[in-house]
Formats: structure tokens, C-alpha cells, sequence
């Protein structure tokens, strides 16, 4: 959203559009975002000044301009909103907003990617260990909904090729128990909770490779809630036919 340039600004606008076009004929009562690698300075007039959203929240880097980044946009103005985990180390990445609701938190998060060559694998490990405990803090106060790029697939039925990616970022062991973990402290995935077998059910794909459309791709997003919450649960999509980024949006249906 942030990209500066000629032809890669246009391109960028024609994104943006799409992207826009689509969010307002959705008209959700709360759009996440993650990775919107820009301030709030720079988020586009066009988003900042969506009459359906008038209360808005973003998350940036203190100190790394165009990286990760979360934002989240409402209709209805939350009881409180806070910004990070509480952990200094991960607070300044901008990867966390949280809304207080009536009867739950809703949390967007950007999870951090291991790397190439798994560099940041042992952050990416501490993170996981205290965003679980930051979950579990709220899940304590009432029930938690988690929306978020969690760079994680949890199973084999989560990406294309699991046997070739067991090294790679976002299929190590380390990630995948990670998850486990989560979801063993009263947390449930609410796709796979509802589409336990479906296969070939992706959220990214890579811009390489022409893989989009050969649906060679990745379940990197999810809603994730405290069971308390699953009676009030009626869908979790994956709307992968919606374009405009590497990744698809996902949608979740509650009855509240």
C-alpha cells in the first residue's frame, strides 16, 4: 500500500481498488489486516475515509518503515483497544491490536515468519510462547476470537507439498507444536473445526511459479477462538476467489 514509483504506484491503486471494492460489498462489522507495512500516515484516503469503518486502528514498526504491520477497522467503536502483547521485543515490530467487546476480545495478529534459512526460527519460537500466554491472559478475562496471518500450516493437509517443505519456514516442527500448543490451552482452529478433511483449502500462494492458479498454495490464515465461543459459531471461509494480494481473505460468521 506504501510503495512509491511510477508504474508500481499504479499498480498499486488498481489493488487498493479491488481490495477496497470488495470490502465494501462484504461490509463485515470488523475487517482485520495484517502486514500493511505502513504507518498510519500512509494508509490510503481511500481506506482511512470508508464511511463504514469510522473507528480505525493501526499497529506499525517503531523503527522499520515498509515491514509487518496490523490494522483493524470497525463499525461499532470497541470497549478498549491496546496495541502489543506487553513484551518490549515484540511490541516494536507493530504485530498485535487488540478490541474489548461486550462478550469478547478480538485480536488481529501478523505472526513472525522464521525466515528464509530459518534465522529468526528461535524468535520466532519465543514469540509463540508469549503470545500463547498473552491469549491465555484475555481468555482468562472473557472468551478471545484471533484473527491473523499466523505463518504457520498446522497439518500436512494445510499446504500443496508437505513432504518437500518440512524444513522450510512455516512447516518446521518447532511452528506446527507451536500451534498445537495453542489450541491445547481452549483454543480451536474453527476452519479445520468445521471442514476437518477438506483438502487443497489455501490462504497464499507465491507471486512464483504461476502457483495461484495451479492452487499450489498454503493455509496461513486463520480464525482461531476459545471453545467458549463455539456455540455462537456459524461459518469460517476461505474466499479464495477474492483477489488482490498474495493472500485470499478468510471470514468468519457468529451469531453473537
Amino acid at each position: 500500500m506504501c510503495v512509491k514509483g511510477n508504474q508500481e504506484s499504479i499498480k498499486l491503486e488498481e489493488e487498493a481498488y479491488k481490495v477496497t471494492k470488495w470490502v465494501i460489498s462484504e461490509s463485515p462489522d470488523v475487517l482485520c489486516l495484517q502486514e500493511t507495512k505502513c504507518n498510519e500516515k500512509q494508509v490510503p484516503a481511500e481506506v482511512r475515509t470508508l464511511p463504514a469503518f469510522p473507528h480505525q486502528y493501526w499497529h506499525s514498526p517503531q523503527d522499520k518503515e515498509g515491514y509487518s504491520g496490523v490494522g483493524m477497522l470497525c463499525k461499532v467503536k470497541p470497549l478498549n483497544v491496546t496495541f502489543g502483547i506487553g513484551v518490549e521485543q515484540h511490541d516494536t515490530e507493530g504485530r498485535v491490536i487488540t478490541a474489548e467487546f461486550d462478550k469478547y476480545f478480538l485480536v488481529t495478529a501478523y505472526v513472525p515468519n522464521s525466515g528464509k534459512g530459518l534465522v529468526r526460527l528461535e524468535y520466532r519460537q519465543g514469540w509463540d510462547v508469549d503470545f500463547r500466554a498473552y491469549l491465555q491472559g484475555l481468555a482468562s478475562r472473557k472468551p478471545v476470537v484471533l484473527c491473523g496471518d499466523l505463518n504457520v500450516a498446522h497439518q500436512e493437509i494445510d499446504l500443496r507439498n508437505p513432504k518437500t517443505n518440512k524444513k522450510t519456514a512455516g512447516f518446521t516442527a518447532q511452528e506446527r507444536e507451536g500451534f498445537s500448543q495453542l489450541l491445547s490451552q481452549g483454543f480451536l482452529d474453527t476452519y479445520r473445526h468445521l471442514q476437518p478433511d477438506t483438502p487443497h483449502a489455501y490462504t497464499f500462494w507465491t507471486y512464483l511459479g504461476n502457483c495461484r492458479p495451479r492452487n499450489v498454495g498454503w493455509r496461513l490464515d486463520y480464525f482461531v477462538m476459545s471453545q467458549a465461543l463455539l456455540p455462537h459459531l456459524c461459518d469460517s471461509k476461505i474466499r479464495s476467489g477474492a483477489l488482490g494480494s498474495d493472500h485470499c481473505p478468510i471470514t468468519l460468521l457468529m451469531a453473537m
